[in-house]
């Protein structure tokens, strides 16, 4: 009898019967590929093209009862599993080497109710996708900056976007969930059902189950007024104070980012990108600041749909690019914070490389530190040390500059950092994964104690319970 070699979860190889895998696939509504079928390839491909594993299985989920199999048969086998959404994680986590990768990427179900401002989601859509249909409705709610995201992850690990300074992050507009827990119960959570839970799936939801959709919020979102705008980098120095200025100050209706890049011109710059969303014509005054501060090499803010905004940085981060990402959280900038940023941006690896600044503020600063899983709630930036390329060769120099430039930083930036910007938590330690949730770290481990014993969902920025 043949068998295939997979990955169990505590480190191990063993075989299973092809006799045992069949059965397990004609139970499933959806797809189960394995090594060399075709569409294989395809689907255990991420979004980071530095991500190269090879997965024993793959459950392509069509729904919620194909991943209460998926995880019934991998603890029937004690096997390695990681779970997929949208695949956009930077170290890969999504995808198990050797093990059994349960992707829900097939369940992209999405249903508005225009009436209760509020859409049912399954957690197989990518931002993209989701935006789409509800701005046919004229409404939207947070969700990242790249329509290539998967909701889930994003959502699970607090979720910034161009909305949170209005609305608050992904995670504050989640009213309730379905979870498949680590021993196949499903259960749906909200304020009033297993409401613990529902505390620990907004910023730290990988660790505690699989989410299979969503109920958001949804808010009236017209046309927004944003884009960025481009500065030769010799004006850095009062590209970047005026930035951080405007941004310690500016209505909620704004949300702001900064970033050290290579002009199209071949040169070193510093842009300043913005999303207004309200009254366009108050949006001109209000982001007039940012456009002024000196001559632009180019203003590329303008009136547009929200779902154009949302396409901003696509062109520069596709799939299937090499990134590397390092990342903290810092209050303010400071000179000497702004000196570093600006010594680094002059000497980035590659022309596709950059440093990022994400701005938190607003409805999302407002929200209790304690009120959910997602732990930093007040004013800042989340930094993106974000070196990229297209030619495997530069993988090695990109990964020691972008570990070189965030060492420096580390003198002006915060213990802190968001979870879902985490390169590689096994890499740099529990140490980091701590600074991810903060002070709700040991509530945490208390939830993960209760939902998932044995740490079956290990393939995460993971709480050791």
């Amino acid at each position: 009898m043949s068998e295939q070699r997979i990955r169990t979860i505590d480190g191990k190889e063993r075989g299973l019967d092809d006799a045992v895998i069949d059965k397990f696939a004609s139970g499933l509504r959806g797809q189960l590929l394995r090594r060399g079928d075709p569409g294989y390839d395809a689907a255990r491909k991420v979004w980071n093209g530095m991500v190269d594993k090879r997965p024993a299985l793959i459950a392509r989920c069509a729904g919620t009862s194909d991943v209460v199999d998926a995880v019934r048969f991998a603890r029937e086998h004690d096997l390695l599993v990681s779970v997929r959404g949208g695949g956009h994680n930077y170290a890969g986590k999504s995808v198990s080497d050797g093990g059994l990768v349960i992707d829900l990427g097939p369940m992209k179900g999405i249903q508005v109710d225009p009436a209760r401002r509020t859409v049912q989601a399954q957690a197989g859509l990518r931002l993209g996708e989701f935006d789409r249909e509800t701005q046919a409705f004229g409404l939207a709610t947070t969700l990242g900056v790249n329509t290539d995201t998967g909701i889930a992850g994003l959502t699970l690990g607090g979720g910034y976007g161009w909305l949170d300074g209005k609305y608050g992050l992904a995670c504050d507009n989640v009213l309730s969930a379905v979870v498949v827990t680590a021993d196949g119960r499903v259960l749906t959570v909200n304020a009033d059902e297993n409401d613990d839970l529902y505390w620990g799936i907004r910023g730290a939801g990988a660790n505690l189950g699989i989410v299979t959709s969503f109920e958001y919020r949804l808010h009236p979102v017209g046309p927004v007024l944003g884009g960025m705008v481009i500065y030769p980098i010799s004006k850095g120095r009062d590209v970047l104070r005026c930035f951080d200025d405007f941004s310690s100050t500016c209505p909620d209706e704004v949300s702001t980012a900064a970033l050290l890049l290579t002009a199209p011109d071949g040169n070193p710059a510093v842009a300043l990108a913005a999303c207004y969303t309200g009254s366009l014509e108050q949006g001109e005054r209000v982001l007039k600041p940012l456009r002024t501060v000196a001559q632009p090499l180019a203003d590329l803010i303008a009136p547009q749909p929200y779902t154009q905004i949302q396409t901003l940085f696509d062109e520069a981060w596709p799939p299937g690019r090499r990134y590397y990402n390092k990342s903290s959280i810092i209050r303010r900038l400071s000179d000497p914070a702004i000196n570093l940023l600006l010594t680094y941006g002059r000497a980035l690896p590659t022309a596709l490389s950059a440093i990022a600044l994400q701005q938190l503020h607003g409805a999302a600063s407002r929200v209790g530190a304690g009120d959910t899983a997602f732990p930093h709630r007040y004013d800042h930036y989340s930094i993106y040390v974000h070196p990229a390329t297209d030619d495997a060769g530069e993988s090695e120099k990109i990964v020691r500059w972008g570990r070189e430039c965030w060492d420096a930083l580390q003198p002006v930036v915060e213990r802190a950092v968001y979870v879902n910007a985490l390169e590689d938590a096994l890499a740099e330690g529990e140490a980091r994964v701590r600074e991810a949730y903060g002070p709700n770290y040991a509530r945490l481990v208390t939830l993960k104690k209760k939902y998932d014993p044995t740490n079956f969902f290990t393939s995460n920025q993971n709480i050791k319970g």
